[in-house]
């Protein structure tokens, strides 16, 4: 698989999306059957250019056997709604494990971090949809796509509450379950956008089920969850996930422009998360990496480390480190083999 792009860091407008190798590879094994409409890289049957935009993919899986894959943690560049008809499947977001059983619905922010499969599929029916609302940062404004007719303040409820929540799971309706299982059907029925028109309809009333839905529970909302605070924040975790990220040549001004922020604002929202510097934070999530793979790579050079965890050079690593730790990183990893020397002769 590529190496993945960092999220908040812009290549032409261009992000990392997930790939779905995983659900691809079994249905080529014909191990899952597949059935989705998609705009770009996602599986399925490509929609006509102009038909529903925003909809990068909508569909459904089927599985009639314990499966030996999952789909790993990953990210999506639009709002993702999947629904579980029938079986049960884990399922995690942000750190946060779920098992769903049928009727449950997901919701998923923009680029926000998931899993399915824990770490496997089992049997089951599930459907999905994928629509991207423009947001690429979490402070930014979505843009819904001109088919969906909602009124404006309907609009604009459902957006505040789909923005701001932090509840990924719901027990759907059965109207929702009748909607989606209407919505599979034009998904299959499809033959080159015949059903273009059936699906506009449809998903229009999956959206109003969706308010319909959250207006019947108790919503809470949490409004830093679109701040240019909470933008800092999930930059600094891409960075942290990925430790290809973190060895990137990160200027103050480069990491400000990739939250889409100013570098005055972007400095203090550094310094009031982390009470350092954007620079000194950055060294700092570097120092984290460098010490684990100082454990894990007992053979490796510091000089690969320090390279490999983004200083510029062997000499300004053992500086940073001895700055941090009051020691080299020499003296540490010698440190850390004796101790592991020490409990391998005390093992019977």
């Amino acid at each position: 698989m590529p190496k993945p792009i960092p999220i908040y860091k812009n290549h032409d407008e261009t992000y990392e999306a997930d790939t779905c190798l995983p659900l691809v590879a079994a249905v080529g094994r014909r191990e899952v059957r597949l059935q989705a409409l998609v705009h770009g890289h996602y599986p399925g049957s490509k929609l006509p250019p102009r038909a529903l935009p925003g909809v990068k993919t909508v569909g459904h899986w089927e599985a009639y056997t314990d499966q030996n894959w999952g789909l790993p943690w990953h990210r999506n560049e639009g709002i993702e709604l999947t629904f579980l008809e029938s079986g049960s499947i884990g399922f995690a977001v942000d750190g946060r494990q779920f098992v769903l059983q049928p009727d449950d619905l997901t919701v998923t922010r923009p680029w926000q971090r998931h899993r399915v499969g824990d770490p496997n599929v089992g049997t089951g029916r599930l459907h999905w949809l994928i629509l991207d609302v423009g947001v690429r940062r979490p402070n930014q404004a979505w843009q819904w796509p001109p088919w969906l007719l909602l009124s404006k303040t309907d609009l604009n409820e459902l957006t505040n509450i789909l923005r701001h929540n932090e509840q990924p799971v719901w027990h759907a309706s059965l109207d929702i379950r009748r909607c989606l299982q209407a919505i599979a059907e034009a998904v299959e029925t499809d033959r080159n956008g015949s059903n273009v028109c059936r699906l506009t309809v449809w998903l229009n009333e999956l959206f109003l089920l969706l308010l319909d839905m959250f207006r019947r529970q108790k919503v809470r909302l949490d409004r830093s969850l679109s701040s240019s605070r909470r933008t800092v924040q999930l930059f600094f975790a891409d960075l942290r996930a990925h430790t290809e990220h973190l060895a990137l040549d990160w200027a103050v001004e480069e990491m400000a422009r990739s939250c889409g922020l100013g570098v005055t604002q972007f400095v203090y929202h550094v310094r009031r998360l982390t009470n350092m510097t954007p620079k000194r934070y950055l060294n700092h999530c570097r120092l984290d990496l460098a010490t684990r793979l100082l454990r894990e790579r007992s053979h490796a050079s510091i000089t690969d480390v320090g390279l490999d965890c983004g200083f510029s050079s062997s000499q300004y690593f053992a500086t940073v480190f001895r700055r941090q730790f009051g020691y080299s990183p020499r003296a540490f990893r010698d440190t850390v083999n004796k101790k592991r020397e020490g409990q391998a002769a005390c093992q019977p």
